[in-house]
């Protein structure tokens, strides 16, 4: 399980350091691609391959998934960890999330958020978690 947040800067040859708490459950090959609310995810390998087959059991006479199919696949990409402990993320995924400088990377359960800082920031507000709460009890989860 992946929990905590880390800062760090991206070099100008667009690597970053994965912090080493993640390094330890990644091991030095995982997938990152395009996430949700322009941030990207990162999965473990296997976690990746579970993903796969979700998606393979999906219609693809469904505009939505084969839209999103394109959307999490195409922009995927395998990264390996250097001696540093560090990735190159690719230039079209750190476009989408904008990340040019400060990141962010956050440990969310099975996968790994990377933020660009600023988005990060103006994302993630939490002036209305009682609400969210409410909504999270009725989805089943409890606190």
């Amino acid at each position: 399980m992946f929990m905590g947040e880390y800062n760090h800067t991206i070099d100008a040859k667009g690597r970053m350091i994965v912090p080493s708490k993640f390094r330890e459950q990644l091991g030095n090959e995982f997938v990152v691609t395009k996430g949700l609310d322009g941030c990207l995810f990162v999965y473990p390998t296997e976690e990746w391959h579970n993903i796969e087959e979700k998606f393979r059991n999906v219609p693809l006479t469904t505009k939505d998934a084969r839209k999103f199919s394109r959307f999490f696949f195409a922009g995927a990409a395998t990264c390996e960890v250097d001696k540093q402990g560090r990735i190159l993320l690719p230039p079209i995924l750190r476009e989408f999330a904008d990340i040019q400088k400060d990141v962010v990377s956050v440990g969310v359960l099975n996968r790994i958020e990377i933020w660009s800082k600023d988005r990060w920031i103006d994302s993630n507000t939490y002036d209305d978690m009682e609400e969210i709460a409410e909504h999270m009890a009725d989805l089943g989860l409890s606190i």
